[in-house]
């Protein structure tokens, strides 16, 4: 495949669905998800694409009932632990955006392992939104930068663009060349606002568990047919 996108982002969306048309619970989907996901990310490195953002849990989803947070922070703990050596054999490197603070300390912990493992790894690098909203991160990084200001450590109170991306949970990769949307629905969901002001947008109705490598494909090559023009003519 020619024209392979550098960075794709995807909201993995849909799993509960999955799980009720199947009269099951919802914790079914999410780990029918990480199936998908374990496919996915095998594509993803065969095909040769350096950055893959995921989107595993928002600001927002804070709010969903009690027991299925639980059951989310189980299986991201497990999904952590069972997956990070086999990643590192692979040469993926593992790292996160987000506000990991409000997380459980074993969770950051394995979360820390995983990434201290793999930071030397040169291959794909597999990037987990985790406690991520795109307005959360762009607050966060205008506090840094009035924290700096305070400080003395800037010059004038001008900010550019170039200083906002300085202080943003990405700043150490490209913005996405590609969104993927699963599940039908068509909106950002609070994801990567800013580093989104390019990116190409790919909405598809399969349901995130059943989302399959040849899917990834067929999201690519639909990726490859669009005319980036970047605001030029």
């Amino acid at each position: 495949m020619k024209e392979i996108p550098n960075h794709i982002a995807i909201i993995m969306d849909g799993n509960g669905r999955w799980a009720k048309q199947r009269k099951k619970m919802r914790t079914t989907g999410h780990r029918q998800g990480v199936e998908a996901l374990r496919a996915v990310l095998t594509k993803a490195d065969e095909l040769g694409i350096n950055h893959l953002t995921v989107y595993a849990f928002s600001t927002e989803n804070w709010a969903r009932p009690k027991a299925e947070i639980k059951a989310l922070m189980l299986l991201l703990l497990e999904y952590i632990k069972n997956e990070s050596k086999a990643l590192h054999k692979k040469n993926v490197r593992i790292t996160t955006i987000g506000d990991l603070g409000s997380f459980d300390e074993k969770i950051q912990l394995e979360i820390a392992k995983a990434k201290e493992l793999t930071k030397d790894n040169t291959g794909l690098n597999f990037n987990i939104a985790l406690n991520y909203g795109g307005r959360d991160e762009i607050r966060r990084a205008v506090e840094k930068i009035v924290e700096q200001e305070r400080k003395g450590n800037r010059e004038g109170i001008s900010v550019t663009e170039e200083e906002i991306e300085r202080y943003l949970d990405t700043r150490d990769m490209p913005d996405p060349d590609l969104l993927i949307r699963t599940s039908g629905e068509m909106r950002l969901s609070n994801y990567l606002l800013w580093q989104m002001a390019y990116t190409e947008l790919v909405f598809t109705e399969t349901l995130w568990p059943d989302f399959t490598g040849e899917d990834l494909e067929k999201a690519i090559e639909t990726y490859q047919n669009r005319d980036r023009r970047f605001g030029k003519i």
